[in-house]
């Protein structure tokens, strides 16, 4: 299929930065991406991805730092000479042009010749499967159908680069998903080299090659998901990849690589992600998954137990969320198999190698944090 993207070996971002009003939305981004990856921006409103992708697409000039492909310095290029793909989370389609049409329009602005113009439109709606609805207008059209148009239209210039920008969020959760996999779908047979904003780690999780977490504009840690899954740098990087649950504490022991913290007058163990001391302030975090609820207290060394009142339950399929309270108040999170009632005490049990132990100072500007931003995959 001659929709294929247009080849380069490496864009490296290099310190880049970008104020408002002296204010820092974004601060020293540096960044190595090969041709071919999938890079998911990740992180809360306001972090910074989106100023990210702006900087990247033109959109937004640096305040500091530089962007290269493949040696060459383009910051400075306005976004038509880029020559990236764009695909917005409200789609931006003229609503006034056929599907055809939106889809044409910015190999016309390129003065592309008709007939291979043509030739290209017919691949890239049948690479988005909307054959019936070529001649459609896009209020015609569901919108899911017109995040597809906005695709096609991105990815029939056949761009080195295309920038998307929470292009899912308007979408309901069936949607999402079958949407999700035909992203990944056209990534992996275009051969594209893709930059995806999103605020939501079960998306990134699903369709990027490596995960880059922000927060206040400071990356957080680079990483495979695999990576960021099961080693997060620091308890901002935790709590996105889903440690719901992160109980302040005070460490009480620390040796060989764990401690045992104080929560609300409860020892925890877990391992530790940085080094800690007795007296120090620190966060526990554990997953939901990772708890059990267990049938009666016991001695076991390799777990910690907790009592707890279950406040909330919500039946999700297979399984329940559950929310419950320790009698110090502490509000506990758990996914479980077994059926639990609103007032019932429940005893509730993480082994200790499921529990990570972070300072709580640990913020985007630390070293701890700062190392972990990758030059290379």
């Amino acid at each position: 299929m001659s929709i294929h993207a247009t080849a380069f070996k490496t864009l490296e971002l290099q310190r880049v930065a970008r104020d408002f009003g002296g204010q820092s939305a974004l601060a020293n981004l540096s960044l190595s991406i090969s041709s071919g990856e999938f890079i998911a921006l990740l992180g809360p409103s306001g972090c910074g991805k989106s100023t990210a992708l702006n900087c990247l697409a033109g959109l937004l000039p640096l305040t500091g730092g530089r962007i290269l492909m493949d040696g060459r310095q383009i910051d400075r290029l306005p976004p038509e000479k880029r020559g990236f793909g764009m695909v917005f989370q409200n789609y931006a389609l003229f609503p006034h042009l056929t599907v055809e049409k939106n889809i044409a329009f910015g190999l016309e602005m390129r003065k592309v010749p008709r007939a291979e113009i043509k030739t290209r439109v017919a691949e890239a709606i049948e690479l988005v499967q909307l054959g019936p609805h070529a001649r459609k207008l896009p209020g015609q059209m569901s919108g899911g159908q017109q995040q597809r148009v906005a695709i096609a239209r991105a990815v029939v210039l056949r761009p080195p680069l295309v920038l998307m920008d929470e292009p899912l969020s308007n979408l309901d959760a069936k949607l999402r998903l079958e949407m999700r996999t035909e992203i990944r779908r056209l990534h992996q047979s275009l051969g594209l080299t893709t930059i995806y904003v999103t605020h939501d780690q079960e998306e990134a999780l699903s369709l990027a090659d490596r995960l880059v977490v922000l927060r206040q504009g400071e990356v957080q840690q680079v990483g495979t998901p695999q990576d960021l899954h099961e080693h997060p740098a620091n308890w901002h990087v935790a709590d996105f990849m889903g440690y719901r649950n992160l109980l302040d504490g005070v460490v009480e022991q620390s040796r060989g690589g764990s401690a045992t913290v104080s929560v609300a007058g409860t020892g925890i163990t877990g391992s530790t992600k940085d080094p800690v001391a007795p007296g120090d302030a620190v966060k526990v975090g554990i997953r939901p998954e990772d708890f059990d609820i267990a049938d009666s207290l016991t001695a076991a060394d390799s777990t910690t137990q907790l009592e707890a009142t279950v406040e909330v339950v919500e039946y999700q399929g297979r399984e329940f969320a559950v929310e419950a309270r320790t009698d110090a108040g502490q509000a506990l999170h758990i996914r479980t198999h077994r059926r639990a009632e609103p007032g019932q005490r429940i005893i509730v049990s993480a082994r200790h190698e499921r529990v990570l132990v972070f300072a709580s100072s640990m913020d985007s500007g630390t070293p701890a944090g700062r190392e972990l931003q990758e030059a290379t995959p």
